[in-house]
């Protein structure tokens, strides 16, 4: 692999950068892997680079049915942030943080991971009593996290209106919470994984899952039968529909979720504010763009549109924080097919069927627990057993009850 450096910047700055080669190869898949990996997002990508990096398997190849990065990873608002309520769910997202610091120079690829500070704000009393049981409770997990005053956060942005029909009382912030490029994280881990001998299968649609004596044997595509003594489904939105492939029915429901972005400005807000009760958060990209969004659209669907009342609620919501955007033109509005589970955390872990492995659920939260994610699920299929950080996330929690519920108790659940 091609390493990044300042001196190959300049060595190839001779030759009008038209001397590096290309980022990740495009094989045609062989016809057994040890392990596929259906779904080319970023968990899938860093489910292949971690199984090579940490457990020394080579023959692996992810499967994509478009192209890499193209689906939820392109399509979310890339907050980053650990601060959840529950133990079970702070120790993945805090792996994750863990993993995301240092993300950049393990690929040799800059992610553009901006800790910028994460702020969840309260508008009544039980929000408030909220926020300190949570902040208290990731201290206790060794996460990052304090309560600020509405003083305090009009210091760090000067322009908010405080006085909203709920007006803000304080806020929950988390200083190593931020930001990070979506593409950048996609194309980081795929350039990673392939140096590593994965094949990125690109345009390459599953059209089913054989088993055979209760166990995975590979996978029917669209460029024909794919043998595999593992397959893990790492899908997002359409993980029912791979599950179904092996009669698998997954406690999941798929919405779309929608976020817009401005156009671009200069820098002018300096961290990432996400509001529950008037359920809006806003944050600004590095060229300038205010990246906006809110809650899911009420309604099952695939579609990657959404509805305009949720958009026109959203900005009435920022607009009513931040008066002065009301002239912000918005530049582009888009959808993502987010897979929420009934607990509204991820089910991670194996399945009914032997050698097949399911990574999903994680409804709007899934970018923020990108290599954490991967890290966790390359252990459960390298090794046939889940880690402890995703033992509690297991399917069979759907089953003997012991469910974990983060709906609303991390300011809001993206």
């Amino acid at each position: 692999m091609q390493h990044f450096s300042i001196w190959s910047l300049l060595r190839n700055s001779m030759s009008y950068h038209e001397g590096w080669q290309k980022q990740w190869r495009s094989p045609e898949p062989k016809r057994e892997y040890d392990v596929v990996v259906v779904g080319g997002g970023g968990h899938g990508l860093a489910t292949a680079y971690y199984l090579a990096k940490e457990h020394g398997l080579r023959n692996i190849a992810v499967i994509e049915k478009g192209y890499l990065g193209g689906g939820n990873t392109a399509r979310n608002t890339t907050i980053v942030r650990s601060n959840y309520l529950w133990d079970e769910s702070t120790a993945l997202y805090e792996k994750s943080m863990q993993l995301w610091e240092g993300l950049s120079q393990d690929l040799n690829y800059n992610v553009m991971f901006s800790q910028r500070g994460v702020l969840n704000l309260g508008h009544t009393l039980q929000e408030m009593r909220d926020i300190e049981r949570r902040v208290n409770a990731n201290r206790l997990n060794g996460v990052d996290g304090e309560v600020v005053t509405p003083a305090q956060i009009k210091e760090m942005i000067p322009y908010i209106n405080l006085n909203t029909r709920y007006p803000v009382l304080g806020a929950s912030l988390q200083r190593r919470g931020g930001v990070a490029r979506h593409d950048a994280v996609a194309w980081g881990f795929a350039r990673a994984a392939d140096a590593r001998g994965v094949d990125l299968i690109q345009n390459c649609e599953v059209t089913g899952i054989r088993r055979e004596g209760g166990a995975v044997v590979g996978v029917d595509t669209v460029k024909g039968f794919i043998k595999a003594k593992k397959v893990a489904i790492v899908a997002a939105g359409h993980s029912s529909v791979m599950a179904s492939m092996a009669d698998i029915r997954l406690p999941i429901e798929s919405k779309p979720l929608q976020a817009l972005v401005s156009e671009p400005l200069k820098p002018i807000f300096p961290c990432v504010l996400m509001s529950n009760a008037i359920h809006a958060y806003i944050s600004q990209s590095d060229k300038g763009d205010l990246v906006i969004g809110a809650g899911v659209d009420q309604y099952n669907g695939y579609g990657q549109r959404g509805s305009y009342h949720t958009i026109e609620h959203t900005l009435q919501a920022i607009v009513e924080m931040f008066p002065m955007f009301s002239r912000v033109r918005m530049n582009r509005q888009w959808g993502g097919i987010v897979d929420v589970s009934p607990d509204a955390c991820p089910i991670i872990g194996l399945t009914p069927v032997k050698g097949l492995y399911i990574n999903c659920g994680w409804g709007t939260g899934g970018f923020k627990a990108t290599p954490g994610s991967g890290w966790a699920m390359a252990h459960t299929v390298a090794q046939d057993r889940p880690h402890a950080l995703n033992e509690a996330l297991s399917l069979n929690r759907f089953y003997n009850g012991h469910l974990i519920d983060e709906h609303g108790a991390a300011g809001v659940a993206h």
